[in-house]
């Protein structure tokens, strides 16, 4: 939702989500794997946050709800309840890109600087596949950058980085 201030997230989804009870079945991971993709942009790290309900989807044999689960789901229902507005960048602004990588997943936030404030323009992240999990720490980075230009494209036309 674009307000005066920014663009929030709609209160009804996080609503769905933190009303949500932990998934009894692989359906009910989908859905709220679903549920928090429709937020990810304005999630830090979301597939960080999301690596426990992957893994679940992975194993094909069973479903196994474990405390890393549990965690997970409740530290995603806490961040939730505090998502950052979200800035809009305007012609001409200068914005700062940070990349982050670990052995599992990538990230990155676009930021723009106000008053000597960096707030967030928008949140990128990827969970690390098969291959893309054993690069080296470099390659892993320059993914998160390539990953971050498709989806921000728009952003980059507009505005000189730094």
């Amino acid at each position: 939702m674009v307000t005066q201030r920014g663009i929030k997230a709609n209160p009804l989804k996080i609503k769905v989500i933190l009303d949500m009870k932990a998934p009894a079945c692989v359906n009910e991971v989908q859905r709220l794997i679903g549920r928090i993709a429709a937020l990810n942009r304005f999630i830090s790290k979301s597939a960080e946050k999301s690596l426990p309900f992957f893994k679940i989807l992975r194993k094909a044999r069973s479903f196994e709800w474990d405390a890393s689960c549990q965690r997970a789901f409740e530290e995603l229902k806490n961040y939730l309840v505090g998502l950052p507005l979200l800035v809009k960048p305007s012609p001409g602004d200068t914005l700062y890109l940070y990349l982050s990588a670990t052995s599992q997943a990538v990230s990155s936030v676009l930021i723009r600087e106000e008053e000597g404030k960096q707030l967030p323009i928008y949140y990128v992240s990827k969970v690390l596949n098969g291959a893309e999990g054993r690069y080296t720490p470099i390659e892993k980075i320059a993914l998160a950058l390539v990953t971050t230009a498709r989806r921000l494209c728009p952003y980059f036309y507009l505005t000189p980085l730094e």
